[in-house]
């Protein structure tokens, strides 16, 4: 059934199978073809719900790609060759973002638009379940889903023919091209048109990337030979550098310098900029792209040390200084914590007073805290707190700033404080400065930028001169790969591990609470669940087994944790689980997906 339409007969067979499927009854191989019983058993894995499709939106995608120009006379002569067929000409990305669809048939672009197939969709088999593209692309080759195969039934209409579009150069999968009619029109020759269109979209980028990658070549061993420095050539696909950017920058740093070239390109900026990478060093970065006149694509990148003002002279090219080490008791490595860390530990350096802004436990105070032990580990370290101290707020202020002792002061929660202690805050910090102004203490202010109603600080904030943004956990999730042994070495001394199902399940929450809630999270299991072994999924709470699309209510909550408990009792069984909890198979999948539960594995 390669190559020509199914029969009636065929999808009927289909809609039995994919009903078996569904209920977890036996399927047989001769009722559905083997990509389509992979496809839906991947669906399943991924909780997707059957009986209906949600799926991800872009605003605006981005457009003004190598892909979407070469495609777009290829389509647009393939649209007229269709003019009045019931065909809908689909392009996507690698990912299954729809760029573009042509459609002449106002009842099938209806349709289309009622499914979401239309541009800024994401039709990625992890989102849509199975379908011609989404499928294709997760199987790297050409495929075609008619009628009762699509998982979701809310596809059973149509018929589409999905094909990868590879990179003539690199051989990567760049997008994908499908062709979407209704599953009574189609014909034997839709997979054979969506080949050759494929194909000819390949071609055109040949004809023009091959061109344009000659001329960043070129651009690319010229100046390597002309300078000194380190140089880098990037493109959408290709990325070249020479032996000197490869040995001076580490892969923090090559991606922060990257970030850095392709804003300047999108801009079209000429001139250089000066910046401080994230393991510390200075840098000069000046882009000039291949093309002349274009905005973003291919550039050449040349990277240069840079002496800061109250340097001694010039660093030497392709040497840079030696960072300075890791905040004493934080983790992480993503560039938005570096940054951060970095930013406060030169404040500290400085003694320049300094607000730290962010979530609630996005880790503020011990920002403050590793910065102050990496440059005074002698002196004292006090936090003051305004949300809890109330009316003795104002005494301990004062107490802490007559101690000469004292190197460091946090004012924690500063967003609690009303006028009245705003401007006390305001004459004390006023007065230490008078009483020690050759070496006053280093004084942080945190605020929690989710405050509802803050207060006007008034005069309080002009006292600090320099603000730092701290990111919340979801900016820099990664980081969760070592926050996790971090803090269970700190509470079980190294007796329990996270599995990496588990690790993979805290890596997916949104972490409203941020770092402090995930470490609030290990120490309930410590005490509650396990003290000595490996993490698994099942001893998460249960709302760290469902990732939410919304809010819950508090009867949705009760009935998001009941469904868990019984997919654990269950080992995963969904059928067993629904007649324990009196659902229909259907109820429970359809719950299973609206409050984005993670099923143990059958």
């Amino acid at each position: 059934m390669d190559e020509f339409a199914p029969s009636e007969a065929d999808n009927r067979r289909a809609a039995a199978a994919r009903l078996n499927f569904l209920t977890l009854d036996p399927v047989s191989s001769q009722d559905v073809r083997p990509p389509i019983l992979a496809s839906w058993q991947r669906s399943r894995r991924w909780n997707l719900s059957a009986d209906r499709i949600t799926l991800p939106y872009v605003a605006d995608p981005e457009l003004d790609l190598p892909l979407t120009r070469s495609a777009r006379p290829v389509l647009e002569r393939l649209h007229e060759n269709l003019d009045g067929q019931p065909i809908s000409v689909i392009l996507t990305d690698r990912t299954g973002l729809v760029l573009q669809r042509l459609t002449a048939d106002t009842k099938l672009a209806q349709h289309l638009d009622r499914v979401f197939l239309a541009p800024g969709f994401s039709y990625a088999e992890q989102f849509a379940g199975t379908n011609g593209i989404g499928t294709a692309l997760e199987g790297g080759g050409p495929m075609h889903v008619f009628g009762h195969e699509h998982y979701a039934e809310d596809l059973e209409e149509l018929a589409c023919a999905g094909v990868p579009i590879k990179h003539p150069v690199t051989g990567k999968t760049i997008g994908a091209i499908d062709l979407t009619c209704w599953r009574k029109d189609a014909g034997s020759l839709l997979m054979a048109l969506a080949k050759t269109t494929a194909e000819s979209i390949r071609r055109a980028l040949l004809d023009d990337s091959s061109a344009r990658e000659l001329r960043l070549l070129r651009a690319y061993l010229q100046s390597s030979r002309r300078l000194g420095d380190m140089v880098i050539a990037v493109d959408d696909d290709l990325l070249l550098m020479n032996a000197k950017a490869g040995q001076a920058l580490d892969a923090v740093d090559q991606r922060a310098v990257l970030g850095h070239a392709a804003e300047m390109m999108t801009r079209g900026a000429p001139e250089a900029i000066v910046t401080e990478l994230p393991t510390g060093s200075r840098v000069r970065i000046t882009c000039r792209p291949v093309v002349p006149g274009g905005r973003g694509g291919a550039g050449i990148v040349q990277v240069s040390p840079h002496a800061s003002a109250t340097g001694s002279g010039p660093a030497t090219s392709g040497h840079r200084p030696p960072p300075r080490p890791a905040l004493p008791g934080l983790v992480g490595h993503t560039a938005p914590w570096l940054g951060s860390s970095r930013d406060v530990d030169n404040a500290c350096r400085a003694g320049q007073w300094v607000v730290l802004t962010g979530e609630r436990g996005v880790g503020k105070v011990a920002l403050a805290r590793a910065a102050h032990r990496q440059n005074s580990q002698a002196g004292r370290f006090h936090v003051v707190d305004a949300a809890r101290l109330g009316d003795g707020y104002a005494g301990e202020l004062e107490a802490e700033l007559e101690d000469d002792a004292l190197q460091a002061l946090v004012i924690r929660h500063a967003e609690a404080l009303d006028q009245d202690r705003a401007q006390a805050t305001v004459e004390a910090l006023y007065d230490v400065v008078e009483r020690r102004p050759a070496e006053p203490p280093w004084i942080v202010l945190t605020l929690t930028c989710d405050a509802t109603d803050p207060p006007d600080l008034g005069e309080l904030l002009t006292i600090f001169p320099l603000t730092i943004e701290v990111p919340p956990l979801r900016h820099h999730i990664e980081d969760i790969r070592e926050l996790v042994p971090h803090f269970l070495d700190r509470l079980s001394h190294g007796e329990l591990t996270c599995g990496p199902d588990t690790m993979q399940q805290l890596m997916r929450s949104a972490w409203p609470g941020n770092t402090a809630e995930l470490g609030q999270i290990l120490r309930q299991i410590v005490v509650r669940r396990r003290r000595a072994g490996v993490i698994t999924p099942a001893d998460l709470p249960a709302r760290l087994q469902a990732i939410s699309r919304r809010s819950l209510s508090q009867l949705e909550a009760l009935e998001r944790d009941a469904i868990i408990r019984s997919l654990i009792a269950n080992e995963g069984h969904k059928g067993r689980a629904a007649k324990s909890l009196g659902m229909s198979r259907a109820t429970i999948y359809r719950k299973i997906h609206d409050y984005g539960i993670q099923p143990p594995p059958v």
